[in-house]
């Protein structure tokens, strides 16, 4: 009895307005890279990045990434494409399905690393802002298999299990494990993984994709060993599945060797662009530099202006001070002269009594000469 399962889209195309066709599996792409370089260049910037430069780089990185995504696809399952009875145009329908992620990392990498080079910026810097992103981007890719109604498991009667109802390409309608649902929720695993460590950690220099790249390769081990679609095996094992060890291996070992070598992180990610800063939806806001000097002017304005009440104030306390001297001087110069004019009056008032009294003695003396004669 059927208790619980996870239904199939009935079809991958649904037309929008009845002309355009809206397919599920390049929806899902398409979402995906947007939200890689929305979260990348919100890391770009925290890092001390300008922002904008992800996307640059991204033009360069995504249309390489899918073309190698594509071709690492249709070389290992090249049986599906120019076999006896197929039709090798299908090989450029990749709307239809078929990326590999090995292809698509590779050939990525090269697109930003020109990318990178007309920037002027170090690629591992950029990758290591870009990871987490990516593994969000590949966990809603994901998705697109859904529409598809491929990349599954092995029959299983768990409540979770997907209901395969096409018969395209082979396919035996029934109840399988949701393998594609497992890689998108470890993908989400992988990207929380990665941005932890990389607060706690402070990567750099690329251990942070390293970290990415390790992670998501222990994730598509176990699950790829899931899978029942047709695949070319060496050693009892899937081609993806020795991949995946080949690569993890190579994640680790670059991990430990640049700890050693280039401990920490990058103090400078992009020349130059420690001079501005951007708020969190990377919009360009003051430059740090132009603040700084600001600051700087408002402090010279407001020590100038200090100075200047300062010296103001100092002024009118000479002026004040020279006031009072003067005023001493004045009272000074009132008192000297009242008292010279107190001595000169003096003197006066001491003549006119001497002459006063000579007078008197020269009439005496007149009288007393009278008196002889008579």
């Amino acid at each position: 009895m059927e208790i619980a399962y996870i239904p199939s889209p009935s079809r991958g195309v649904y037309e929008l307005f009845g002309v355009i066709p809206l397919r599920g599996y390049a929806f899902c792409i398409i979402i995906g890279v947007f939200v890689a370089v929305w979260l990348g260049n919100k890391r770009w910037i925290a890092r001390g990045g300008r922002p904008g430069t992800v996307a640059d780089v991204a033009v360069w990185a995504v249309p390489f990434g899918l073309v190698g995504g594509r071709l690492y696809h249709v070389i290992t399952d090249y049986q599906l494409y120019f076999s006896e009875g197929q039709d090798w145009v299908d090989a450029f329908k990749i709307w239809e399905g078929g990326l590999g992620i090995w292809g698509a990392i590779a050939f990525g990498a090269v697109g930003a690393w020109i990318g990178c080079r007309s920037r002027g910026v170090p690629l591992p810097a950029w990758a290591d802002a870009l990871a987490p992103g990516i593994a969000l981007a590949q966990a809603i890719g994901r998705w697109g298999n859904w529409f598809n109604q491929e990349l599954y498991g092995r029959e299983t009667d768990l409540p979770w299990a997907l209901h395969i109802t096409s018969t395209t390409d082979g396919r035996v309608p029934g109840y399988y494990h949701p393998t594609f649902l497992y890689e998108s929720l470890w993908c989400i695993g992988v990207a929380v993984l990665v941005i932890w460590a990389d607060r706690r950690f402070k990567l750099g220099h690329g251990r942070a994709f390293a970290l990415y790249v390790a992670a998501y390769c222990a994730g598509r081990f176990w699950i790829e060993a899931m899978r029942v679609d047709e695949a070319h095996h060496f050693l009892g094992m899937r081609l993806n599945e020795w991949t995946s060890i080949v690569v993890f291996l190579l994640a680790v070992l670059y991990i430990v060797l640049s700890a050693r070598r280039r401990p920490g992180r990058e103090e400078v990610v992009e020349p130059g662009a420690s001079d501005g800063d951007t708020d969190d939806d990377g919009a360009a806001v003051k430059l740090d530099k132009k603040s700084e000097d600001e600051d700087s002017e408002t402090k010279d304005s407001e020590d100038k202006k200090s100075d200047a009440e300062t010296s103001e104030a100092k002024t009118s306390g000479a002026k004040t001070s020279e006031a009072k001297t003067s005023e001493a001087a004045k009272s000074e110069d009132e008192k000297e002269t009242a008292e010279a004019d107190s001595e000169s009056g003096s003197g006066s008032a001491e003549s006119e009594t001497a002459d006063s009294s000579s007078s008197v003695e020269a009439k005496d003396e007149e009288a007393e000469s009278a008196a002889k004669k008579a």
